[in-house]
């Protein structure tokens, strides 16, 4: 009797998860690419590209990350940045960034792939990144130097 009672919670418990389950999986396959800027932007630190400039002229030790594309690096890029495409991020980060507690400014074109970059390597452990808002064009706009 207890056997069969423990035997009925477990299924019944089990069944319970499964649908939670399904439902947060429902509602994420709803998302947006803006949706999921939106959620990292909720648990990263944004810096403005005035800010950027001065902490990369300051003297401090500071590693700046272009998210974009290869192509789009090679087309111009900020001072000594370092190009790691977010599509391969996690892939090439622990090789190229092997220092977790660097002081790191992610940025790309306009600010969302550098904000899920940041997320991310939050996620991966690191420990001081931040992104830049407004990515290159900003930076463009700014009229602050390029390589």
């Amino acid at each position: 009797m207890r056997k069969q009672m423990f035997v009925k919670k477990s299924l019944i418990v089990s069944f319970v998860f499964l649908f939670i389950l399904s439902l947060s999986a429902a509602c994420l396959a709803d998302m947006t690419d803006k949706d999921f800027v939106k959620e990292a932007k909720k648990t990263i630190k944004e810096i403005s590209v005035a800010d950027a400039k001065a902490y990369m002229e300051s003297g401090k030790a500071v590693i700046v990350v272009d998210c974009r594309t290869a192509k789009e690096f090679k087309k111009g890029h900020l001072p000594k940045a370092v190009n790691i495409p977010r599509g391969l991020l996690e892939f090439k980060v622990a090789k190229k960034l092997p220092n977790k507690a660097s002081y790191i400014i992610c940025y790309c074109k306009s600010g969302g792939r550098s904000c899920l970059a940041t997320c991310t390597l939050g996620q991966m452990g690191y420990t001081n990144v931040v992104s830049m808002d407004g990515g290159w064009k900003a930076w463009i706009k700014a009229d602050y130097p390029i390589e």
